[in-house]
Parts: C-alpha cells; structure tokens; sequence
C-alpha cells in the first residue's frame, strides 16, 4: 500500500494527534501524539503539528513506499466556535486562542491543501463513517473530554447549521443558575460532565467531608484529582467515586435526552475516557434518557459507546477532507 493519503490532524484540549489515512479509509498510519499546551499558544501547537506530521508522513512512506508527493492534503479537527470558510479558530475556550487561522497556517507549514472543521464534528464523522455509527442515516456524536462536543449527521451528511456551529450540545443549559462554563454561560452540560468538571465535582465533595480512596491515590493533594482518578477508584470499588459517575451518568442522560426529542436519530455515539467506565456509565444514562425522552425515540434511538476511542477525530478528519477538500 503505497498511498495516496491523507493526513488527520486532531487538536485536542489535553492532546495533539496526527495520522495518515488511505483514501478507501481503514486504520491511520504513522500515529504520533503529544500533550497540548495551551500555555504555550497557537504558533507553537503548529509547529508542533508540522513536525509531528512531518515524521509520520517519513515514517509511512519509509514503511509502504511511494513519496512525500503521495500525501494529497490535511483534514484539521479543531475546538471552535470557528468560521469554517475563513478557516478560522473564532475562539477555544479550553486553549485560549481567538481570531487564529489554523487552516491556512497549517496548510503553509505542510505545503498541503487543508480543510477545517470542528473536532466533534470530525470525531462523530470517524465514528459514522468507519466505527459505531455506520449505516446510519441520523447519527449524533457527544465527546467527552477537556470539554464537551458534538457533531450531528443528518441524512447521511454533516449538518453544521447557518453559521458552523451547529452541534455544540456541551453548551446547552441544563441549570438555568448553575455552574460557570468556560464559554461564559451558566449551567452548561459542559460545566457539570467534562472531564476536568467531573474531577472538580468530585473534589468538591471531598473537602465537604465526604471519605473517598480518591485521596489516597492522589496522596492527598486535591488538586491532582482527574476523571481519570475517579475511575481508578471506581475500579476499585469506592461507594463515593460511584456516586460521582452515577450523576454524572444522569446529568449527561439529560444532556442526550434532550438530543433525542429534537433531533430523533438512530444512533447516539458517545466517544471519549469517560466511556471506560462501561455499564456503570451507559446503564443509568440510558436509563435516565429513558425516562425523560419520548418513548418512540428512544426505541428508535442506540446509545453507544464509540468503536474509535483514540482515533475517531484523525479519521474523521481526514475522512472530510477525503469528501470535502478533494472536490477543489
């Protein structure tokens, strides 16, 4: 297999992943993946990706054959809001830049054609079209990670709405006067069921007295704690660590409820590190949808966990820029 390919760039809040992908699809090539550092700003997270890519694309070629001439372009997947004509970040709440061209400095530092869409968007297009979701017609992707995302196919084609950012269920309102969201707003499903909300919900309880392993395993420093942590201690059987996926388990129950009586489609997705948490997760969520949502929509409607857990975004990625950017 000696191309053409296509690169799939994922830009994460917590990770920066890249890959190749044939154009028939199938699993990416040449993964590479570093943490993201916001600090650091927007210029640096390219040249990053520029030399991440760089190796991957040495080391595919070096492996299958063919040349560097065989890489056709890039598909980005990028935190928004974003103006996707301009190919621009508009702003990411979770890494702090605004008013960036990502699209354009990227396809200059890789002298490749790119387009550009939003992560969930392109997370919920690897899984439809290569994972969880295929051969669906109605599809919704929730992404669970630094924040939370979605993306909607709607007779089998991305919807992204009048002004791209259509998708965008981590700021629905759950609580009309509840916790601050990065965003700005108030009550955001975001603020209560992204990772870094579910470490802080967790930690909350605990220094309002509640007794957990949880401080055990991060030695009693608080500020350690992560969703990840709080899985380790559901694995390890902690009543209060179980609590704490329970609601969040109900709070994003209410979240695809209200997905599933809008938008009634066959299958919900749900991608990201919360989802190894399994049956103690998807079976109060879906029992939670269940009781809130219209009864013929949710026997319509799969909720699952995603088939891609590491690599949905440089999929779909690519997988748009397969379907979008070669047309030019």
């Amino acid at each position: 297999m000696s191309g053409p390919w296509v690169v799939g760039v994922d830009i994460g809040g917590t990770n920066l992943v890249v890959g190749l992908l044939p154009l028939e699809g199938g699993a990416p090539l040449g993964l590479r993946s570093r943490a993201t550092v916001p600090e650091r700003g927007a210029d640096a997270a390219v040249a990053d990706i520029a030399r991440m890519v760089g190796d991957s694309i040495n080391e595919v070629v070096g492996l299958h054959g063919g040349s560097r001439e065989d890489v056709l372009g890039v598909g980005i997947g990028c935190p928004g809001p974003l103006d996707l004509e301009g190919g621009i970040v508009i702003a990411t709440p979770n890494l702090g830049w605004t008013d960036y061209p990502i699209r354009d400095r990227i396809s200059k530092a890789l002298g490749l054609p790119a387009t550009l869409d939003n992560d969930a968007n392109c997370a919920t297009y690897g899984e439809w079209w290569q994972g969880a979701g295929q051969g669906a017609e109605t599809l919704v992707g929730v992404t669970l990670g630094t924040g939370i995302g979605g993306g909607l196919i709607l007779d089998g084609r991305i919807a992204r709405g009048a002004s791209g950012s259509a998708g965008e269920i981590g700021h629905t309102t759950i609580d009309l006067n509840g916790r601050r969201c990065a965003c700005g707003n108030y009550g955001c499903l975001e603020a209560y069921a992204s990772g870094p909300n579910i470490a802080a919900r967790a930690r909350e309880g605990i220094e309002a007295g509640y007794e957990s392993v949880l401080s055990e395993l991060v030695e009693n420093n608080l500020e350690s704690i992560t969703a990840a942590t709080v899985y380790e201690a559901l694995v390890l059987g902690d009543e209060y660590a179980h609590e704490v996926m329970l609601e969040t388990a109900k709070i994003l129950g209410v979240g695809i409820a209200n997905i599933v009586n809008t938008l009634n489609p066959e299958v919900v997705v749900v991608v990201g590190g919360v989802t190894r948490a399994g049956d103690h997760l998807f079976g109060p969520l879906r029992a939670e949808v269940r009781r809130r949502a219209f009864r013929s929509a949710v026997e319509a409607c799969e909720i699952v966990p995603g088939d891609l857990p590491e690599t949905a975004g440089v999929i779909g990625a690519a997988g748009i820029f397969i379907a979008e950017g070669l047309e030019g």
